[in-house]
């Protein structure tokens, strides 16, 4: 019969055996993927404190130098869906579940409130003044279905939901049939066609209960998680560099599908985002397939860049909603624009830093130790340790 060909031997994870060589990647701690993750969050903040802010909140003043380019957010899905992929065969299904819970739901709890608490005693009385219901739809996580009603006290949180059903559906799939070979691909190939299909509909404004089902679960960005798999599955040389180029393509042009707009002038385009984002996807498949090319950034960089990257997730749920109310507390002062969003950054990064090393690290090894002990209990040592 032969051996398989790269696309016959596509498979999710399902065992550390199968983690192969990205996840050995992984763990080693590549300068390239610091490098990348770092660079994504902070063009993030960047588009919050140099565009963003003065178009929700026009009193402030204009700023000298604009990043209007909605493209870090996207990136740092893709990269989350590599890394999905990268780290599933450690452990079994449930516990890589877990980890990502534990990772991503503690800090978000405890940021919540903080927002909360800023937009009503500390902001401009003249800025939305959130309710205490409003506390609890974000803690829900429901500013996707229905932004009107359930209003972001943050609007960065829009990534949260988006990351942890894609972590759900990468377990689910690992754990059948449906996470390897032709199935897989099927899978991939549904995800980026079906609501690429649905594009037409979409843009010209569907029915409410549509738009709530698309947006809630995010259909629309399904192609940033399919990139990141592709991107794993190709840099591991499960899948052929031709259905990697093809799916990738396909990618593109969801993407700018996605960023195109009804205007009362009619159909607009991004393309600088759009662009960026391709852009960025093409290099997160240069860092995956040559994780040695960022040991070529100097120490000092690197070592930057690492640091950053660590305290990413931090960085990303802190910034916004703070950094408009440090920017208009300063304006109040007479600090001038570039000034401010300066602060915004730097009170960001000191922040993010806080969360992460008192709230992010404790919560995920403490829920960690928490899942272990249990699993030892209903089923012995041997149990887990044959799931991981």
């Amino acid at each position: 019969m032969g051996s398989p060909t790269a696309d016959e031997g596509a498979q999710l994870p399902a065992s550390p055996s199968s983690a192969g060589p990205s996840a050995v990647s992984a763990r080693r701690r590549e300068p390239g993927w610091d490098l990348l993750r770092g660079g994504f969050v902070m063009l993030v903040v960047l588009y919050h404190a140099t565009y963003l802010g003065p178009v929700l909140y026009p009193e402030l003043i204009p700023r000298r130098f604009v990043f209007p380019h909605q493209v870090g957010a996207s990136l740092l899905l893709v990269v989350s869906a590599y890394f999905a992929c990268a780290t599933l065969g450690r452990h079994s299904p449930r516990r890589y579940w877990w980890g990502r819970v534990a990772r991503l739901v503690p800090a978000f709890v405890v940021v919540v409130p903080v927002a909360w608490v800023l937009l009503r005693y500390v902001s401009p009385p003249e800025w939305w003044t959130p309710g205490r219901r409003d506390l609890v739809f974000n803690w829900l996580m429901l500013g996707n279905w229905e932004p009107s009603r359930f209003p972001f006290l943050d609007g960065s949180y829009w990534t949260l939901p988006l990351q942890l059903m894609a972590f759900t559906a990468a377990a689910v799939l690992s754990a059948t049939s449906w996470g390897r070979g032709a199935r897989l691909r099927i899978v991939m190939w549904t995800a980026l066609l079906v609501p690429l299909a649905q594009w037409p509909y979409r843009v010209f404004g569907p029915p409410e209960p549509y738009r709530m089902l698309v947006d809630g679960f995010g259909f629309h960005r399904l192609h940033l998680f399919v990139a990141g798999v592709g991107i794993w599955l190709w840099a591991g040389r499960r899948m052929g560099g031709l259905h990697a180029a093809a799916l990738l393509v396909v990618c593109a042009g969801a993407q700018f599908a996605h960023t195109v707009v009804l205007t009362p002038t009619g159909l607009d385009e991004d393309w600088l985002s759009t662009v960026g984002v391709v852009a960025g996807i093409a290099v997160v498949a240069v860092v995956a397939r040559l994780p040695r090319c960022g040991r070529l950034a100097p120490a000092p960089v690197a070592a930057a860049g690492r640091w950053l990257a660590g305290i990413s997730y931090g960085v990303y749920l802190v910034h916004q909603t703070l950094g408009y109310v440090v920017m208009r507390r300063l304006q109040d002062l007479g600090i001038g624009p570039t000034l401010q969003s300066a602060a915004m950054i730097v009170t960001a990064v000191i922040l993010g830093w806080a969360l992460t090393k008192a709230v992010e690290r404790p919560a995920h090894q403490a829920l960690l130790r928490a899942y272990d002990r249990l699993a030892v209990r209903r089923g012995g040592p041997a149990a887990e340790q044959a799931g991981r």
